[in-house]
C-alpha cells in the first residue's frame, strides 16, 4: 500500500503538474483545496474542500484521513499552516523553523546570531527611517517586503529619490493569498555576484542538496527573475564552503525536516545568504534538476514528509534551462499566442503558453510573476545549446 499523502493546494498546472506525475505512483495523494480540483483528478485518490488559511478546520479535516503519513505543500503562501497541521498530528513540521523561513526579517535575525554570512539588513517602519539607513549602508541598497517570494518588490535603489519611489511602490503591493497583508520593509546591503539558489531536502538535521540553479535577473531595478539553468554534474553541488554554508544555514534556522529552496550570492569574499524558503522552487527548478540530472526534487519533498530519507541518484549529467517572456508594453491584451519556428532546435523541450483569450497583462513592475504570458525550457549537453534554444524560443514568440 502506498503511504497517504497529504498535499495543501497545488497552484497551476502549467508548473506543478510534473510533481504530482512523479509523486502519485508512490504515494496515495489527498488534497485539500478551497475549489474543486480540476486537472488534478487524474493524480490523486481524494479531496477535501476546506479554507486552507484556516489552520484549525485543516487539522480537524486532516484527522478525519486514516493512516496519513505526511503533510506538504508547495505553495508559499501556505507553508506555515502546512507546517501547523503536521505538527499538530505529530509528523514532521515545525511552525516556529517555517515562520523563520516565510519572515525575511526573522531569517536575518537566526543567521545573524549563528554569525552566517549575508548581507547587513535592517526592517525599518518608514521612509524617513529607509533613508537614513541607507545613508548609513551607503548607496546602492536592496529594498524588499519581509514575506512576498519570487523577488515581487525587491529593488535595487540607486539614491535618495529612487528610494523614496521604491518605498512607495512597495507599499502599494497586495498578497493575493492574504487580503488583510501589509508590507514589512527591510533595506539591506547590496551584495554582488553569480546568484545561485539551491533546493535541499531536510531529513532529521541532515542536509541533502538536490538541484542548484543560476538564476538569470532582468528589469533592473527591479529583481526579476526572468530565467534559470541547471547543471546535472554541479561542481558547487560539491563545494565544501558551499556546503558548509548550508549546514550552518539551517541549523541557525533550527530547520530539522522538509524541503528548503536557499538564495545564495556568490560574492568575491564567499557565498551570502539571500534568503530562505521552506518549500522546494518554483519557476520549475524542480524539473530542470530532473531532466539534466534525474534527481527528482519533489518525491525528495514527499520522502521527507512522510519522515523518510530521500533518495538522491544523479543518473545523467546534462543541462536545462528555462526563460520567461512578458510582453512589451503595458496592459496589452492577449488574444493568440503562439511559437513559429522555421526549424526548433534540438535542445528545446517545453513551449508553454501562460496567457489565456482576452486577458491583459504587463511587463515589470507592473506585472511581475503574474505579467508573463509564456516560458520555454530547454534540454541539451551545455548552456550554450541550452541558450541557442530559448533564443530560438524568444523569436519564435508571437502573440496579439
Amino acid at each position: 500500500m502506498r503511504p497517504l499523502l497529504l498535499i495543501i493546494r497545488t497552484g497551476k498546472r502549467e508548473f506543478r503538474e510534473y510533481l504530482l506525475r512523479s509523486i502519485t505512483p508512490h504515494y496515495r495523494v489527498h488534497m485539500f483545496v478551497t475549489v474543486a480540483p480540476d486537472w488534478e483528478i487524474d493524480y490523486i485518490d481524494g479531496y477535501t474542500r476546506v479554507d486552507t488559511a484556516d489552520i484549525d478546520a485543516m487539522i480537524k479535516a486532516a484527522q478525519d484521513l486514516e493512516g496519513l503519513q505526511g503533510v506538504m505543500t508547495w505553495d508559499e503562501a501556505r507553508i506555515v499552516q502546512t507546517a501547523e497541521v503536521a505538527a499538530a498530528l505529530g509528523l514532521p513540521g515545525d511552525p516556529a523553523a517555517t515562520a523563520r523561513c516565510r519572515d525575511k526579517h526573522q531569517t536575518r535575525q537566526a543567521l545573524g546570531a549563528a554569525g552566517v554570512a549575508q548581507p547587513r539588513s535592517t526592517k525599518v517602519e518608514s521612509l524617513d527611517e529607509a533613508l537614513a539607513e541607507a545613508e548609513r549602508l551607503g548607496y546602492p541598497v536592496i529594498i524588499k517586503p519581509t514575506d512576498l517570494a519570487l523577488s515581487h518588490g525587491v529593488v535595487k535603489v540607486e539614491n535618495a529619490q529612487a528610494l523614496a519611489e521604491a518605498y512607495a511602490y512597495v507599499h502599494t503591493l497586495t498578497h493575493g493569498g492574504n487580503p488583510d497583508w501589509k508590507p514589512q520593509t527591510l533595506i539591506e546591503e547590496l551584495v554582488t555576484g553569480e546568484e545561485i539558489s539551491v533546493d535541499s531536502a531536510v531529513h532529521r538535521g541532515e542536509i541533502f542538496p538536490l538541484c542548484l540553479a543560476h538564476k538569470e535577473v532582468g528589469y533592473e531595478p527591479y529583481c526579476i527573475e526572468v530565467g534559470h539553468y541547471v547543471f546535472g554534474d554541479e561542481p558547487l553541488l560539491r563545494d565544501p564552503q558551499l556546503l558548509g554554508l548550508l549546514r550552518d544555514t539551517h541549523k541557525a534556522l533550527g530547520f530539522t525536516d522538509g524541503i528548503t529552496h536557499t538564495e545564495i550570492m556568490l560574492t568575491a569574499t564567499g557565498p551570502k545568504i539571500i534568503e530562505v524558503n521552506g518549500r522546494l522552487g518554483g519557476d520549475m527548478i524542480p524539473y530542470l534538476g530532473l531532466r539534466s540530472s534525474g534527481v527528482d526534487v519533489g518525491l525528495a519533498a514527499a520522502a521527507v514528509a512522510c519522515d523518510k530519507a530521500p533518495q538522491v541518484a544523479r543518473d545523467r549529467a546534462l543541462v536545462a534551462g528555462v526563460r520567461f517572456f512578458y510582453p512589451e508594453q503595458d496592459n496589452t491584451a492577449i488574444h493568440e499566442l503562439s511559437f513559429e519556428f522555421d526549424q526548433k532546435p534540438a535542445a528545446m523541450d517545453l513551449l508553454t503558453g501562460l496567457a489565456t483569450p482576452g486577458v491583459v497583462k504587463s511587463p515589470p513592475p507592473r506585472g511581475t510573476v503574474n505579467g508573463r504570458i509564456a516560458f520555454a525550457t530547454a534540454v541539451g549537453a551545455s548552456r550554450d545549446e541550452c541558450r541557442s534554444a530559448l533564443d530560438a524560443a524568444a523569436k519564435a514568440l508571437r502573440y496579439s
